[in-house]
């Protein structure tokens, strides 16, 4: 019970600790030849160096964390073990779903500080500036290898890297952190996801509530539990795999958006979120959007978000629902039109145990798009196309760094002409395995393995050439660093 308690509660009592170091609302400043001194005879600055660490150390203490976190600037920020914030990076624990709602500036480390006398002598804070950059670096390099080859195209490629990133990701202000990272993918570098965040805490009814503000570049980007989009498993996997045709409008929107939405958290208990997204395309194509373009979003597309979670003893349990409504030109800024709706619902389970701990999610995603069709430059009619997309994972996590995960995936839905396999049809299933050591908490070996069997619609000649879905057999090899 103190675990779970203290957990609920550890957002809420940093908060409390740092109004009363920052001397927000009651406490009185004497100036004495330039040396500001409380009335309560405790020096601002010895609190705030070494009060907040010792804080952390307590809490974490009691709660006997196993604290990982992805990103080593968020680690320098916090001067917590890479192990706070994930189980394996980069799957969030509570500790690191609470962090990231509260935008990214729970920190440990010595600051900036600057502080404003009001009118009744009380400071109001004005400066928290972090003393290094929060900037952290991401390497990818990996291996694949294909059942059968793909014609024209080498097997068994090798990446080097396959992804390499650098990240701006820490707290700008005590309110005001950031996830931002820059990519370069074997081909070009550029702008890769990205969320900044405003938040703060209130009380309703005598009950916690965190509320916020997000601008972020890919929906679900801002989502803190791993059966999202954007953070679902597999975390990574190979740019040289052949894949199935169809996949849902969220998992293409990465980049190609902004979007500015508000989120709350009331009680540990209800998370409610609602972002509007708007084209703001990267790369080679035009922004803003102009003839050449595809896909640009007529008007505004709105994503919502509802959670119910609740943590009790060494089990927490989430059900939650989210979506988005697109509307989108074919191409160009006029004419043809894509009207796509997603609707999602997921599960997320989570138990430690003596040796590790396990986790389970479980997502389903219905997609429900219309979609113009002309003759001669003259729309003439709609196609109600339908998708879904389920997939479902478990995953064991050993102290000593090991880990195994299964997942299975089920994709179905309406002919689709551009699927363009011979039977039109998205109907894809399958299994994935994967095998992981950590040797350090910011180093991963993987092997991964994802075994089809039914591709683009059926099990064999799916694209008239006889090709069958094994022979999409993927072996995977990746080696991810963090520093």
């Amino acid at each position: 019970m103190l675990k779970t308690l203290t957990l609920e509660c550890f957002f809420e009592l940093v908060i409390k600790f740092s109004k009363i170091i920052e001397m927000k609302n009651s406490i009185k400043v004497k100036n004495y030849n330039g040396l500001a001194v409380y009335t309560n005879g405790i020096e601002n600055s010895i609190i705030s160096e070494y009060g907040t660490k010792l804080l952390l150390i307590i809490l974490v203490l009691i709660l006997n964390f196993e604290i990982s976190e992805a990103l080593p600037s968020y680690a320098r920020q916090t001067g917590m073990s890479c192990s706070a914030c994930h189980f394996s990076f980069p799957e969030l624990n509570s500790f690191g779903r609470q962090f990231k709602l509260n935008g990214y500036v729970l920190t440990g480390m010595k600051t900036i500080d600057a502080a404003d006398a009001t009118t009744d002598s009380t400071q109001v804070t004005r400066l928290k500036l972090l003393t290094t950059l929060p900037l952290s670096a991401m390497l990818q390099s990996s291996f694949t290898h294909i059942s059968k080859d793909v014609p024209g195209v080498q097997n068994n490629s090798v990446a080097f890297p396959q992804q390499l990133s650098v990240f701006y990701a820490g707290q700008v202000s005590p309110h005001i952190g950031t996830f931002i990272q820059m990519t370069y993918d074997g081909h070009s570098f550029g702008m890769d996801n990205a969320d900044i965040r405003y938040t703060n805490q209130a009380r309703i009814f005598k009950k916690s509530l965190t509320y916020g503000l997000t601008l972020n570049n890919n929906p679900a980007v801002q989502d803190v539990w791993n059966t999202s989009p954007a953070w679902r498993f597999p975390s990574a996997s190979s740019d040289a795999a052949v894949t199935p045709a169809k996949s849902t409008i969220m998992e293409n929107l990465g980049t190609q958006v902004a979007g500015l939405g508000a989120y709350t958290l009331f009680n540990n208990l209800l998370f409610a979120e609602l972002t509007m997204y708007r084209s703001a395309q990267q790369g080679a194509v035009s922004n803003p959007a102009d003839a050449t373009s595809t896909m640009a979003i007529d008007g505004v597309a709105p994503y919502w978000r509802l959670a119910l979670q609740h943590q009790w003893g060494q089990n927490y349990v989430e059900l939650g629902t989210f979506g988005i409504a697109s509307k989108f030109y074919q191409q160009g800024i006029s004419g043809l039109m894509d009207k796509i709706t997603d609707i999602g619902y997921d599960f997320q389970f989570e138990r430690r145990l003596p040796f590790g701990a396990l986790t389970f999610h479980s997502s389903l995603i219905n997609e429900k798009e219309v979609r113009d069709y002309n003759i001669f430059s003259t729309v003439v009619g709609h196609k109600n196309i339908d998708f879904n997309s389920f997939k479902i994972d478990g995953n064991l996590y050993l102290k000593n760094g090991l880990g195994a995960t299964l997942g299975y995936f089920y994709t179905n839905g309406s002919v689709d002409t551009h699927v363009g396999s011979w039977s039109d049809k998205p109907d894809s299933n399958g299994y994935i395995g994967q095998l992981e050591y950590l040797p350090w908490y910011n180093t991963k070996f993987a092997l991964q393995y994802v075994a089809y069997s039914k591709f683009n619609g059926t099990i064999f000649n799916y694209d008239g050439n006889g090709r069958s879905a094994a022979n999409n057999n993927t072996l995977y090899l990746v080696v991810w660093l963090n520093f």
